[in-house]
């Protein structure tokens, strides 16, 4: 996925890739664990967000890469 179809989550704090067992892959909030108004998997592109902050490059930044 590009930053494009992300959108702000791109470079949130708050964001965290997910990998099902079937190999989709998801952006989880991390902001949702202490503040019900944000969703856990929010529908992307996030354009706008109350909760975005800027982060820095660490572990969960980069979409895990798909199955064969």
């Amino acid at each position: 996925m590009s930053a494009g179809e992300v959108g702000l989550c791109a470079s949130c704090r708050h964001r965290r890739w997910v990998a099902s067992g079937k190999g989709s892959r998801f952006l989880y909030c991390r902001r949702s664990e202490t503040d019900p108004l944000f969703p856990k998997y929010p529908r992307l592109p996030v354009l706008r967000c109350g909760g975005y902050e800027a982060g820095e490059e660490r572990e969960g930044q980069s979409p895990p890469a798909p199955r064969p």
